[in-house]
């Protein structure tokens, strides 16, 4: 499906003109899909991009009138970046005092199943700080991999900056690819998301065969 006709993006496009509406509904969506509501971030994230292309090149999406404000890339990234790092860092700490009073609440139980929380569980036990920056990049357990984080007391400024380091590689390099691009760059992500999970695939096993080989050690010692 093209991103033209994704919801989000029909939906964004009508305040294409009202920058000041788009970015407030970026920041609303984007809390939105950071508990677990079915509002995909990056069709947000490339809604906005491409809105913002379509602005910058008046001559291939004429405005509906002349003059009109459009949106800035530099503006609709940061503001975007700011929304996906606060919007983890409440969950983060919701996780951190109310972890796991909230995932064993009845209302939240279809949100967390069992075998998904252990799942989450295990891998920020097993690979800690790579864990977080994996959930960053996985749809669908994002929030209770930042949950997670909180329950499982990791540290708040190991949290933040790793949280940080990776929304700032996925929400600019989206945004600005699309805005300087427009919608052909989205293979370009398809791609990149494909090597980046490959280098984290390595980057996983080089750790555990790591971290095996110096147990073996210091029950050989």
């Amino acid at each position: 499906m093209s991103i033209a006709e994704e919801p989000i993006f029909q939906w964004l496009s009508q305040f294409a003109y009202q920058p000041h509406l788009v970015y407030a509904a970026v920041v609303g969506m984007m809390l939105a899909s950071s508990v677990g509501l079915p509002i995909p971030e990056e069709v947000t994230l490339v809604s906005v991009g491409l809105l913002a292309y379509m602005g910058s090149h008046p001559e291939q999406f004429p405005p509906p009138a002349p003059n009109l404000p459009h949106i800035n890339v530099h503006e609709a990234a940061l503001i975007a970046f700011l929304a996906v790092f606060l919007s983890d860092t409440i969950i983060y700490f919701l996780g951190r005092k109310y972890g796991r009073m909230l995932v064993e609440h009845p209302r939240m139980k279809r949100f967390f199943p069992d075998e998904m929380l252990h799942r989450v569980e295990a891998w920020t036990k097993k690979y800690g700080a790579f864990a977080c920056f994996i959930f960053r990049f996985t749809p669908g357990i994002r929030f209770p991999g930042h949950l997670a984080c909180g329950m499982l007391r990791f540290e708040p400024w190991k949290f933040l900056l790793i949280d940080g380091f990776a929304a700032g590689i996925s929400v600019f390099m989206q945004i600005y690819l699309l805005a300087f691009y427009g919608e052909p760059i989205l293979k370009f992500l398809k791609e990149f998301k494909i090597v980046l999970f490959s280098l984290l695939a390595v980057g996983a096993i080089y750790f555990l065969i790591r971290k095996f080989i110096l147990s073996r050690k210091r029950l050989a010692s």
